[in-house]
């Protein structure tokens, strides 16, 4: 089962894991997009799912077990971006990332999670993070606050689904740049959740959009380093050679008691 696999790492991953020969359903609350990548993925089943309503990802954990058979790999990959100054950002851009980046791993959780206890089969759950869910950055405050909660939440799934002896691993990406389309998330956001666009706001998702697609990794490297965790078991995925240095320059700053430096996402 993979979430956000209309485009970028979700699409990535989705063919992958069919090409390693895994059954897969891809869901995406993106209509077409979802449906272009189901006729250019050979194998891939779709469904329009979005993952902030918990209702929708109980009915999502009915198809995709009813349809697959049963749930060994579960991929909580999709993702949203809102970002600028802090105290100009409105509470829908805190709701609207809140609910995707982290609602939308934990109603999975709880939609999945059970049911793959009780099947007592070894078992994967991916969850895309990304590097601003170990390093803070100026204007992304609402993504970098989910992304913090939602490494939070996976670390906290991997230590219960260890405590009761589950047979069931757990991995959380963290990517630097990688070429997707996170910049241009506000085609997706919900009206109900809209917000007017600002300098700040604006500013932010250029620069974005100019480093991952400038700069970034290939979508395709990334589903590459996730299907090799899942078969190791390791817990952090990183994408960049850089991430060893930063995380431990970050946490020698913690611990002198300093503002850590921002990350180079490189």
């Amino acid at each position: 089962m993979v979430t956000g696999a209309a485009s970028g790492i979700g699409r990535a991953l989705a063919g992958r894991l069919i090409e390693e020969g895994v059954a897969v359903l891809g869901a995406d609350v993106e209509a077409a997009a979802l449906a272009d990548a189901a006729a250019e993925v050979p194998g891939l089943r779709t469904t329009v799912v979005d993952v902030s309503d918990d209702a929708a990802v109980e009915r999502l954990a009915d198809e995709a077990f009813a349809t697959l058979g049963g749930v060994d790999i579960l991929c909580n990959n999709a993702g949203v971006f809102a970002g600028g100054l802090m105290w100009e950002r409105p509470a829908s851009d805190f709701a609207w990332t809140l609910g995707v980046n982290l609602w939308g791993i934990l109603h999975a959780v709880r939609a999945f999670v059970p049911r793959m206890i009780e099947a007592g089969t070894p078992g994967h759950i991916v969850n895309t993070v990304s590097m601003a869910g170990l390093c803070a950055n100026a204007f992304s405050g609402p993504y970098t606050v989910s992304k913090f909660a939602a490494l939070a939440a996976t670390e906290c799934l991997a230590h219960d689904l260890a405590a009761i002896g589950a047979p069931i691993g757990v991995s959380a990406v963290v990517p630097g740049a990688v070429r997707t389309n996170i910049g241009a998330s506000g085609r997706n956001r919900p009206p109900a959740l809209a917000a007017e666009r600002s300098d700040d706001a604006a500013f932010v998702e250029q620069a974005l959009g100019d480093l991952t697609w400038g700069y970034g990794s290939p979508p395709e490297e990334v589903a590459t380093l996730v299907v090799d965790a899942i078969r190791t078991g390791r817990f952090l995925v990183p994408t960049r050679p850089s991430y060893a240095e930063q995380l431990r320059d970050r946490y020698d700053a913690l611990v002198d008691t300093r503002l850590p430096g921002m990350p180079t996402f490189d």
